[in-house]
């Protein structure tokens, strides 16, 4: 099958620090070649994704330094590439995307949301639901799309061995993540030193109004067993998330996933959070973290989560969040769609 994967164009893939959704569609599209499939990754010049990759774009253009014409750019040239090479089906991360594909009749695209339903995106998807496969990557996402018909739901997936397991000794809590009030930051400083236990923060802070959140509401609450080590990719961000140990992510709105959780069960570090949007779906309560709401009783899980054992939580990531899982789960799909395809290509 012919698989053409399109990438918005505001980080490359995949990213270098900060990048949930780019991360996915890198271990998306890699897991996808691994299967003997043709893939081509349609991102930005500066992306190194592990598949063929075509761009138009030299470089990401940064979350929030691009407009409607960037990403329209973007899209027209990926379509453009797609009719070209003969895609069998299109997966489009874009919201431009799947409106412009209506222009080519026949042309089986799927898109996955990767926000909340409960938003402008809603009127968003409940137009594209006609001529676009949509995919939600929670129950909890999908609970919310009311009258928006879903083709399926699909849990986001890791590659483990990118993901060593970590000891947990380095004698301190982790927060990851992007400086906002939906993270909980605040939340996370208070349960740490009710739990008398240091706390990171590693959080992208590149927008002004991630800047402006964090000279009012976290700045003030820093110092001595609380650090802000900025934002953190790669290597250093895996190190981090093994040698705590847990990940305090206190979110304080229904994220429809949660990469970060996933991404610290894999290294073997519990999670404690919050019971919103999908995180009872990923944390096993009790198991692979704790799911709870309070400051007493998020120190009190972080004090608890000393005890949990890291094995499993790996293990459990193993068994429901592996990047085989995720990339058999969208085959199935792409080979169902493509399946039903009897009109032609029209551009």
């Amino acid at each position: 099958m012919r698989i053409m994967m399109i990438a918005p164009p505001w980080v490359a893939v995949p990213p270098v620090a900060y990048g949930g959704t780019e991360a996915v569609i890198d271990t998306l599209a890699r897991g996808l070649r691994r299967c003997g499939e043709d893939v081509v990754l349609f991102t930005t010049g500066d992306s190194t994704c592990e598949v063929a990759r075509e761009s138009v774009l030299p470089a990401a253009v940064g979350v929030g330094k691009g407009g409607s014409a960037t990403e329209l750019r973007h899209v027209i040239h990926a379509y453009r590439a797609a009719i070209d090479w003969g895609a069998d089906i299109v997966h489009d991360h874009t919201l431009a995307g799947p409106v412009y594909a209506d222009r080519f009749v026949g042309l089986p695209v799927v898109t996955t949301n990767h926000g909340p339903f409960r938003s402008e995106l809603g009127d968003y998807y409940r137009a594209i639901a006609g001529g676009t496969a949509i995919i939600a990557i929670s129950h909890h996402q999908a609970s919310t799309a009311t009258d928006i018909p879903l083709a399926a739901v699909i849990h986001h997936g890791v590659d483990l061995e990118g993901f060593p397991a970590g000891r947990g000794d380095g004698g301190y809590a982790m927060f990851l993540g992007r400086m906002c009030p939906d993270k909980g930051i605040p939340a996370a400083i208070h349960a740490a030193r009710s739990a008398g236990v240091p706390l990171l923060v590693a959080a992208k802070m590149s927008e002004p109004a991630e800047l402006l959140y964090f000279q009012r509401h976290v700045e003030p609450l820093l110092g001595g067993d609380v650090e802000y080590v900025g934002e953190v990719g790669g290597a250093d961000k895996t190190a981090l998330l093994g040698g705590a140990m847990c990940l305090l992510n206190p979110i304080d709105w229904p994220e429809p996933f949660g990469m970060v959780m996933v991404e610290a069960l894999a290294c073997g570090t519990p999670v404690v959070t919050t019971p919103m949007g999908a995180a009872p779906e990923i944390v096993a309560h009790g198991r692979t973290g704790f799911v709870c709401d309070g400051q007493a009783a998020l120190a009190g899980a972080v004090v608890a989560s000393a005890d949990l054992d890291r094995s499993e939580c790996r293990r459990d990531v193993a068994r429901r969040f592996s990047a085989d899982r995720m990339v058999g789960d969208h085959l199935a799909l792409y080979e169902s769609i493509v399946g039903h395809r009897t009109l032609p290509l029209v551009a």
